[in-house]
């Protein structure tokens, strides 16, 4: 039987790390990286990664193990993170996932949909249309053939939107179908889902806060390092948020008080999506933090405790 996990979600600057941080310390628990951008060595100021200080006080796993050059996916991360919760397990620790990448902890507890490879012309086509045409266009052509998933998409999540079409291109069956049927209902773990839930003002303050300090800690100067060390701006990982507007800023199309705007308002932006995705999962707990921390803690305890279900 795998071990269970206790796994704490929620969107960017809700206080994940610092709850997990905190009930580690009281669970004889280690800490599993659930961001998609804490893989990446080097790309410490900009993705939050916890100080040396803190990772002192707990093991974390699965931070800097991946180059940003190299590509790295929900079901890489699904097979690391099963390495790594053997051997926390195997010592006799618990392990805590946290992170906010929703399809990388939906990896983890359910698997993943088990859809259609790729037509790369077919895709290629695609990303053409979307540039001539706009996004909005191609989720209208999504709509006449999986409208439950068009219903789900905003037009800027542009990949997904490509994927859907393409799997429709190649099998004549909307991708909402085949995710209906998975399911997501393997459950490869026992799991105690905890989101924090954070009023939406105090949540936009703290990001606010998050990016000035990034700046001041020598964000720029960490994407100066990356660039020299053969990163390039258009690289997935330097498109990303903070890294993108800050390339844009060393390249002179920003000012430093623009590239500040923007990775605040990005950051805004993708705390909502983080938000909308996590509320769908029914199996999530929703908590203040810290103001619920006693009601985290023993919740966190009881679900160790008892036997399995």
């Amino acid at each position: 039987m795998n071990p269970k996990l206790l796994v704490i979600c929620g969107p960017t600057a809700s206080g994940k790390s610092e709850l997990a941080l905190r009930l580690a310390e009281l669970l004889e628990a280690e800490i599993v990286n659930a961001d998609s951008m804490q893989v990446y060595c080097g790309m410490d100021i900009g993705t939050a990664k916890p100080s040396p200080a803190e990772r002192a006080r707990i093991p974390h796993h699965l931070i800097d193990i991946v180059d940003p050059r190299q590509p790295f996916s929900a079901a890489d991360f699904a097979a690391a993170a099963d390495i790594a919760i053997r051997d926390i397990t195997a010592r006799g620790k618990r392990a805590i996932v946290v992170g906010g990448t929703g399809l990388y902890i939906r990896a983890l507890l359910k698997g993943l949909v088990d859809s259609p490879g790729g037509a790369d012309q077919f895709r290629q086509g695609l990303h053409e249309e979307a540039q001539q045409s706009g996004n909005q266009a191609l989720l209208e052509r999504l709509r006449q053939v999986d409208p439950d998933l068009a219903a789900q998409l905003h037009p800027n999540n542009l990949v997904r939107i490509i994927r859907a079409l393409e799997v429709h291109h190649l099998t004549g069956i909307p991708l909402s179908r085949y995710q209906q049927e998975h399911g997501f209902s393997a459950r490869r773990y026992l799991s105690l889902q905890i989101g924090i839930r954070v009023e939406r003002s105090t949540l936009y303050s703290r990001i606010d806060t998050r990016v000035d300090l990034m700046l001041q800690a020598g964000l720029l100067d960490e994407v100066r390092r990356l660039l020299a060390d053969g990163c390039d701006a258009g690289m997935k990982t330097m498109r990303s948020i903070g890294y993108k507007e800050a390339c844009a800023y060393v390249a002179g199309e920003y000012s430093l008080e623009e590239a500040a705007r923007l990775i605040k308002r990005d950051t805004r932006h993708y705390a909502k999506r983080q938000l909308t995705w996590f509320t769908a999962d029914k199996d999530i707990l929703w908590l203040e933090y810290p103001e619920k921390f006693d009601s985290i803690l023993r919740h966190a305890i009881e679900f160790f405790d008892r036997g399995e279900e």
